[in-house]
Formats: C-alpha cells, sequence, structure tokens
C-alpha cells in the first residue's frame, strides 16, 4: 500500500511539473529570464517589458488555450493534454501561425536584436515541431526545457554576464520536466531526449547566428 501511495504522490508530482512547464509557457519564462538577469536588458523600461510580456501572454498562451474547446467540440481533439500524434497537427499548426504573428508585431518595435531573435527562434522551434509531428511524436515539453538551457546559456555568453544560478536552475527544471514525461509514460526515452536536444540545438544555433 505504501507503495502505490508513493507511487501515486509521484505521479501528481509529475502533473504538475508538467503543468508548471507546459510549452505554451516556456518563451514567456523565457522573456522573463532575459528581463529579470542582471544583464544590459534588464535595464530595458517597464513599459516595453510589460507590453512585449503581454503580446506573447495573449497571441501564445490565451488565443491557443481559448481555442481548444471549440477543437474539442469538433472531435478534432479529444481531450484536454492533446496527448496523440496525430491530434497535435492543426493545433501545432495554429500555434505556429500565431508565433508568426508575434514574430511580425515585435519586428516592428524598435528593441534589441537579442529580443526579436528570440522570438524568431521561438517560432522557427514551433514549426520545427510541426512539421516533425506529421511523422513521429517528438515531446513539446522537452523542446521548452532544451530551448531554455540554450537561452540562458546564449544570454550568458552574449551579455558577458556569468550566469551560473540561471544555468543551474533550467538544468534542474529541465530534467524535473523530462523525468516527468517518462514517468507519466507520455514518452519515450528517445523521444524526451531528442527534444531536449533538438531545442537546445536550434535555438542555441540560431541566436549565435542572428
Amino acid at each position: 500500500m505504501k507503495a502505490e501511495e508513493s507511487n501515486n504522490i509521484l505521479d501528481k508530482l509529475a502533473k504538475i511539473i508538467t503543468i508548471i512547464f507546459h510549452p505554451l509557457l516556456m518563451p514567456v519564462y523565457g522573456m522573463a529570464i532575459i528581463f529579470s538577469a542582471p544583464t544590459l536588458l534588464g535595464y530595458l523600461p517597464f513599459t516595453v517589458k510589460k507590453l512585449l510580456l503581454l503580446i506573447m501572454l495573449v497571441n501564445n498562451i490565451l488565443l491557443p488555450l481559448s481555442l481548444l474547446p471549440f477543437l474539442i467540440h469538433r472531435n478534432i481533439i479529444t481531450s484536454w493534454t492533446i496527448s496523440e500524434r496525430r491530434e497535435r497537427n492543426i493545433p501545432l499548426i495554429i500555434t505556429t501561425l500565431l508565433y508568426c504573428a508575434t514574430s511580425y508585431i515585435i519586428s516592428r518595435f524598435p528593441i534589441p536584436v537579442f529580443l526579436k531573435s528570440f522570438i524568431f527562434a521561438a517560432t522557427l522551434l514551433s514549426l520545427m515541431v510541426t512539421v516533425i509531428n506529421f511523422w513521429w511524436k517528438i515531446s513539446l515539453h522537452a523542446v521548452g526545457s532544451g530551448a531554455l538551457i540554450g537561452l540562458v546559456l546564449i544570454l550568458s555568453l552574449k551579455m558577458l554576464t556569468p550566469l551560473e544560478w540561471y544555468l543551474i536552475s533550467a538544468i534542474i527544471a529541465g530534467g524535473l520536466v523530462l523525468s516527468s514525461r517518462l514517468k507519466l509514460n507520455l514518452h519515450s526515452p528517445v523521444e524526451v531526449w531528442v527534444g531536449l536536444f533538438a531545442g537546445f540545438f536550434v535555438l542555441t544555433l540560431f541566436m549565435t547566428l542572428f
């Protein structure tokens, strides 16, 4: 009985971690890291930070979530978790289009190139996982976790600022996310590891070049 209770607790923790680090939230966490880290970007006016976060909150979190009831009603998806690979196609296409809209809006703002590069990288990642999902179920949570780790590394290198605790925190969070997805049997080890490294390398390569 104790083993069963312990397993139930671990399952609940895994579900909580999965919700906290949902793929839709990761770019907002990325922006929060950029704005809170002790670099020159942290000194941007509060109004600019608030506007950028608001755009991402509306376009890339609230709008996709608001469409889920309609998708369920139309039997395009069967649950809020969208765990089946084929059911992810339409939501991913919608999410990618919304990221493209966000990229277009933010590209017109007179803000540092680093911020634009991050948004463009997030859009590229969204497009990448959408294409991959037509043939293979990659872990979206792992992609987001890898991207956050890559963001902290690139931010530290480009801003010439040591961000050890940010990097350690991002790595620990990534480990928790991967462990949670495996614990819930929602992905295979290959799916989460490929997702982690894909998110990390695509974002770091893009933000290094641009």
